[in-house]
């Protein structure tokens, strides 16, 4: 008779055992969660819960910014998946190429000292227009307008009527003395106007085109500086044309690089804001933000704060009469938009800068204060600002006036070791073209373009594949050597004739002047590309542009009319730009020939029987509307 089957396994007959098969399962459900595991960290999770980027395709990635009330927290799963990168990439501090290229700007032997081409009753003056950094492109306009016209500069005088109300004057930003001292070979320059003939002349007011060129001030500005004597040409900003003769692009270069310095008290604050920032890393990053709300109005796109951000930005609005209303997603898609922080930081993470990086934040006043910068603290949080690295007593003699504290900034950026910016205004162009002529620092513009579809599409893709097209569509944008055409964008922001290259074996200048050496003793000079030489037949023309000049950190609106305290009553002559130039122009670099000519015409002329081309009945505010266009907002 069968013995019945033991369900234990302590008796005799082991060999009636069988295996048990509650172990099966036990076993394939722990290899599962291993395998689940592991495939966690080869291939990370979207980043759905990233509040610039958990938004529909249809949506802008903005959108959701201003509405988040969480900071860091939101992005813990990026934070997880770009931790893990071992190193930085290589050339992020700096380009390979560099070291062949330096600054060149030394003139020409047919350019002639100051004391043989300037005529002793000419005096031309210049109001600027703007703040810290459209000033100084009109001041360095304005020494070459001069040097155009063979005509005495009065130092300039700086906008003190604008948006930012900052009642500094030159010799408070800028070392007057040096200024005037440094530049007295190519234009003699004077502090203040001086009585000519016995007596104090009142200044004729004009206003020309903007980018006039040579021949546009010869026509229109110098007979009025022959019968007067003294020519006040007011809103003075970007009313010289970009392409100029070589020399008179090299003194451009010569004012920008060598003859503008800020004053001593600046300079100073500056190295030590540089030297606290060393103090913290050897190498450090600066990034000047520009998410300030006159910035974010001004490009007329929408951040996500509802109905309140609209209200507050579009007051702003109002102050450029002539801006248009425009389509913020359309603005976003051609890059048009400043990136948020957030994606500024993603930018930069994805370039493959590591979170331990110490960054300054050139910035005002950001929209939206600490809540909308916590996400970039989260991805770098050795964030630093002049007011974070400095007292307040130290920054008293700034803190009350914009333009010394854009000054502060302008330094500190300059002396960084990669500078970021998130637009096209003019301390960007400005550094941009410093940096190049002073060694090509590392530079790096956003392809905003670009890096909008892919943050928009961020959530369908890994890091690994987001980083890769990141640093792919940033090719060009990086600051390399060359990276610009020669002539392409602005002169301040591309002074390629001012940028020369090495040879293999001797520092030859590849520029259509004779051979030039480096102005100062600096340890890094600027860049190079081989000189365009530029006809004096060019095709611009002083003809007004619609250009939109990008606010700066203390810019002020193009489109406001002018209110000049030293001359109420005066009447100004605004220049038809309609006006044909093509009359003779002479190509001697002093027009000391040339002069001749046009003296003959003007002594002919009576101010009660001008000719109609000489000058236009336009009020005012219709010559700013004119002149001055805002109708779009273009970036390079």
């Amino acid at each position: 008779m069968a013995q019945p089957r033991r369900r234990g396994g302590g008796g005799g007959g082991g060999h009636n055992t069988c295996p048990r098969p509650a172990l099966l399962p036990a076993a394939a459900l722990l290899l599962f969660l291993l395998a689940a595991v592991a495939l966690l960290y080869v291939s990370p999770p979207p980043l759905t819960d990233h509040p610039a980027l958990a938004s529909s395709r249809r949506r802008s990635p903005h959108a959701p910014l201003l509405n988040s009330s969480g900071g860091g927290s939101m992005v813990v799963s990026e934070h997880r998946e770009i931790s893990r990168v071992p190193k930085e990439a290589d050339g992020l501090w700096g380009s390979k190429f560099a070291s062949r290229f330096y600054g060149c700007s030394n003139s020409s032997s047919r350019f002639l000292g100051s004391s043989v081409i300037t005529q002793p009753d000419r005096y031309l003056m210049i109001v600027t227009s703007g703040g810290l950094n459209q000033q100084r492109t009109g001041i360095i306009d304005a020494v070459v307008a001069a040097r155009i016209l063979n005509a005495t500069l009065v130092v300039p005088k700086l906008d003190q009527t604008s948006f930012w109300k900052d009642a500094s004057n030159f010799s408070e930003i800028f070392d007057v003395d040096w200024f005037i001292s440094n530049l007295s070979k190519d234009v003699k320059i004077v502090k203040e106007l001086p009585e000519i003939g016995g007596k104090l002349r009142t200044p004729h007011r004009m206003r020309v085109p903007r980018k006039c060129t040579q021949r546009c001030y010869v026509n229109r500005v110098l007979p009025a500086l022959l019968k007067k004597h003294v020519v006040r040409l007011t809103k003075f900003d970007y009313r010289l044309a970009n392409r100029l003769d070589t020399d008179l692009q090299k003194l451009r270069c010569r004012v920008n690089y060598h003859g503008l310095r800020f004053t001593g008290l600046i300079e100073e604050m500056g190295e030590k804001l540089i030297q606290r920032m060393r103090e913290r890393s050897k190498r450090f990053i600066a990034l000047h933000l520009r998410f300030e709300p006159d910035m974010l109005a001004f490009s007329g796109c929408y951040y996500g704060g509802g109905e309140k951000e609209r209200k507050e930005l579009g007051a702003i609005r109002k102050r450029w009469k002539t801006l248009h209303a425009i389509n913020p997603e359309k603005g976003r898609r051609q890059g048009r938009c400043p990136l948020t922080p957030e994606e500024v930081g993603l930018m930069l993470r994805a370039l493959g800068y590591r979170n331990d990086v110490h960054i300054y934040v050139a910035s005002g006043e950001i929209y939206g204060g600490a809540r909308t910068l916590a996400p970039l603290k989260a991805f770098f949080p050795n964030l630093h600002t002049k007011e974070t690295i400095s007292s307040k007593e130290e920054l008293a003699p700034f803190s009350k006036y914009s333009s010394r504290m854009a000054a502060l900034d302008f330094i500190v950026c300059d002396g960084s070791d990669a500078f970021v910016t998130n637009n096209n205004g003019n301390m960007a162009k400005i550094l941009a073209g410093r940096r190049r002529y002073f060694g090509h620092k590392r530079t790096i513009r956003p392809n905003a373009k670009r890096l909008y579809s892919l943050i928009s599409n961020r959530r369908n893709m890994s890091w690994d594949s987001f980083s890769s097209r990141v640093r792919m569509v940033q090719k060009g944008f990086m600051g390399e050597p060359k990276e610009l055409r020669p002539g392409r964008g602005e002169f301040h922001e591309n002074p390629s004739t001012c940028i020369c290259e090495k040879t293999v074996s001797k520092t030859v200048a590849k520029s259509n002047s004779q051979s030039e050496q480096v102005l100062s003793n600096d340890a890094e000079r600027g860049i190079a590309i081989q000189t365009e030489q530029v006809s004096s037949n060019d095709t611009e023309m002083g003809i007004a542009t619609s250009e939109t000049t990008v606010p700066d950190h203390t810019d002020e609106e193009a489109g406001e009319s002018e209110v000049d305290e030293d001359a109420p009553g005066e009447k100004e002559e605004i220049i038809d730009p309609e006006v044909d130039d093509d009359a003779f122009f002479g190509r001697s670099y002093g027009f000391v020939v040339t002069e001749l000519t046009i003296l003959e015409s003007v002594t002919s002329m009576d101010d009660n029987n001008r000719p109609n081309k000489q000058r236009s009945h336009l009020s005012t505010s219709q010559a700013s509307e004119a002149f001055d266009p805002f109708t779009s907002h273009s970036q390079q």
